[in-house]
């Protein structure tokens, strides 16, 4: 005889069977309970009930009607998968009556089964709040709703067949070597752990000697602000020798994910002003790549006694001193643009083609020239395709240097009308346009302008993550620095997201800059990530991995482990369940869900809130709060920032195919994680996983 599970679970999938079979397509998707809801939310709202929140249940009625004129109106209403109908089972117990719900893709409600579509049902939402074994007491749909969830189980369907069943009285398959069939193992519940009280980048016993980062120690409360921790007293002696360099000249950091590349810059910063206090003030500035990055790095500088240093991102400044540069010039951004032309904008040969383009062309050292200059080399077909060929030999294609040169002679006399001061008149521009702009005023004008009229002119410069700004927006920053100064470079090759910034190499980087003869510096030791994250990421690089060896890291944690989904639904059923525990065992964990789209990151944070996980938010611009909780966004987003937890959704065959920029991508996500790193699969996993593909199966 099967077990009890496997024997209510087989039931349960023949009567759906049959049931699918018999009903006609157009009956798979009944709208009468649909029906049934609206007219009972019709009269709660129409009753005036002071207790019931009328404007919350007016929205389900909006929302109801919607989906009922979606399946009136359609030609053909979803239809439930015969061969995969459901990926979950319910059994609620409610007033003495117990009841069985299905969870699948779309809903089916005939004769006694329900299959319900689990993006839409609000009855779902007791799958993906509640345990086997849990009252619950909730109001749906104006009506509450009392009971125990007496069943709650996850399948897996394929071909109409049932092939396994996780339910905490154990996980089922089949074996035909059994006698009643099946195979019942203890359930094994995967699990987020290792980061409560242990803060960041915590060594265990005999891993790191002395040296503890970060750790809490009894008496200790762990770190609830998640931004860039100071670590003077941590310092080893490798960033050390860098943070002490003399305080003039160039100082070139690489390092792997991790490795302390912003630490050791920021930490130089401070030990300059040490010497000379003046670096302790607006003519030091720290660019990061992004307002997030920012952030991140906010508290550090004040931390080690640095009151009035800047730290903008690139962007923020180049905007900034574009409009003091050229205060006519009424900009908006443009949202139109093609790729084609921020690629070209980006590219090194097209800075080449502006220093040409000025030298030639005689004119006024005034802001007009300028601005003239940057209109007329944008359209410059003949010049741009000439310095390309020379320069970027098959970068881009005669024909597209044309396009873009059409492109932007339509919109330049907007340009030039701005100028002129004609009212109402505003510019579109795409925030590459910013750099060039200040670019064109160097090579006509001369320095930028600072504070009175006086040149613009920074004691020091950090700028971080360099390896995604392109060669001109590095020669803007360069062509402010004062003599005798300095300017530290931290990056990593193995971490270039930014696929058309122009940055191939660095001797080639510095080859563009005119920039001869510069020492790189390499850090050696990943001290974010544990050695299984650190010895995964350097896998998923392949051949772009740089060095003779991966870097070192100084902690083992649990191993890198890939869970595959037949669907996403599952996917956010699983990911509940541990995040729930997770937050119960570690409540200041930091945890990011990182996936591959925007709209990926909708369904998943739909998803999980439905599940009512506390502190879950959606990051759409960046704005990361640093706290305890969970963050979904994309994994772009996330660049040189660290979260206890990462989890990489959907690394499947067609989001990361084996490009060297889904590997890039990959490995920026993967290092992120400081304790332990998962991954997920809806369908065929990414081939850059396939060795925790081949160990999961």
């Amino acid at each position: 005889m099967p077990n009890l599970v496997v024997a209510e679970e087989l039931d349960l999938l023949a009567k759906v069977s049959a049931l699918l079979s018999d009903l006609p397509r157009s009956r798979t998707a009944s709208e009468a309970p649909i029906v049934r809801e609206l007219e009972h939310l019709r009269a709660v709202i129409l009753s005036g009930d002071e207790a019931k929140d009328i404007s919350t249940l007016t929205e389900q009625y909006h929302h109801q009607s919607a989906v009922l004129q979606q399946l009136r109106s359609a030609g053909e209403v979803p239809r439930v998968d015969p061969g995969s109908p459901y990926f979950a089972h319910l059994r609620l117990r409610e007033d003495g009556e117990e009841r069985d719900l299905c969870l699948g893709r779309a809903t089916c409600i005939e004769r006694g089964i329900r299959i319900i579509d689990w993006r839409d049902a609000p009855i779902s939402k007791i799958f993906y709040s509640y345990q086997q074994g849990e009252d619950y007491d909730e109001e749906i749909a104006g009506r509450e709703r009392i009971g125990q969830v007496v069943v709650r189980r996850m399948v897996r369907i394929r071909d109409g067949t049932l092939e396994r069943i996780q339910a905490p009285e154990g996980d089922f398959s089949p074996d035909a070597s059994r006698a009643d069939g099946w195979r019942h193992d203890k359930p094994i519940k995967p699990r987020l752990s290792g980061g409560e009280a242990a803060a960041l980048r915590v060594f265990g016993p005999g891993e790191g000697g002395a040296r503890r980062l970060g750790s809490a120690g009894e008496g200790e409360t762990v770190r609830a602000d998640k931004r860039l921790p100071e670590i003077t007293g941590l310092i080893d002696p490798e960033q050390f020798e860098l943070i002490t360099r003399p305080s003039s000249g160039f100082l070139v950091i690489r390092g792997a994910a991790g490795s302390g590349k912003t630490t050791v810059a920021l930490h130089r910063v401070a030990y300059l002003a040490f010497d000379d206090p003046s670096i302790d003030g607006p003519d030091t500035m720290v660019v990061v790549f992004s307002r997030a990055l920012r952030s991140f790095v906010s508290h550090v500088l004040p931390s080690l006694g640095l009151r009035n240093v800047r730290i903008a991102s690139y962007r923020e400044w180049a905007a900034d001193e574009r409009r003091r540069h050229f205060p006519k010039l009424r900009v908006c951004e443009r949202i139109d643009t093609p790729a084609l032309a921020q690629r070209v904008k980006l590219h090194p040969f097209l800075a080449v083609a502006l220093e040409q383009w000025v030298s030639r062309t005689p004119g006024e050292p005034s802001r007009e020239q300028a601005l003239e200059d940057w209109c007329s080399v944008l359209a410059e077909d003949s010049l741009l395709q000439e310095v390309c060929r020379t320069t970027a030999p098959g970068a881009f294609s005669s024909r597209e240097i044309a396009r873009f040169c059409d492109w932007h002679r339509d919109r330049l006399e907007e340009v030039r009308a701005a100028m002129a001061g004609e009212d109402g008149v505003y510019v579109e521009l795409d925030p590459e346009d910013d750099a060039l702009l200040l670019r064109a005023w160097q090579l006509r004008v001369g320095p930028l302008r600072g504070r009175g009229r006086h040149p613009l002119e920074l004691r020091h410069i950090v700028i971080d993550e360099v390896q995604d700004f392109s060669p001109l927006e590095v020669q803007v920053l360069l062509g402010c620095l004062a003599p005798n100064s300095s300017l530290t470079l931290a990056g990593d090759t193995q971490q270039h997201v930014i696929n058309h910034s122009g940055f191939t190499s660095w001797r080639e980087f510095f080859a563009q800059l005119g920039v001869s003869g510069t020492e790189i510096d390499t850090l050696s030791v990943s001290y974010r990530s544990s050695r299984e994250i650190v010895q995964f990421a350097t896998s998923v690089l392949g051949d772009l991995f740089e060095e003779d060896e991966p870097p070192a890291s100084p902690r083992s944690g649990p191993p890198v482990e890939l869970f595959r989904f037949g669907d996403r639904g599952v996917c956010i059923a699983f990911l509940a369940d541990a995040l729930r525990e997770l937050a119960a065992a570690e409540p200041l964990a930091s945890v990011a869900i990182l996936t591959p789209s925007v709209a990926a990151s909708e369904a998943y944070f739909q998803g999980l809130e439905r599940c009512e996980l506390a502190r879950l938010r959606r990051v759409t611009d960046q704005n990361f709060s640093f706290t305890a909780g969970v963050e979904v966004t994309e994994v772009e987003q996330v660049k040189g920032l660290e979260f206890d937890y990462v989890v990489l959704v959907d690394v499947d065959r067609s989001r990361y195919p084996d490009t060297p920029l889904a590997r890039r991508v990959l490995h920026v996500g993967a290092t992120r994680a400081i304790h332990q790193l998962w991954l997920t699969s809806v369908g065929m996993p990414s081939p850059l996983v396939a060795d925790l593909w081949a160990r999961e199966s």
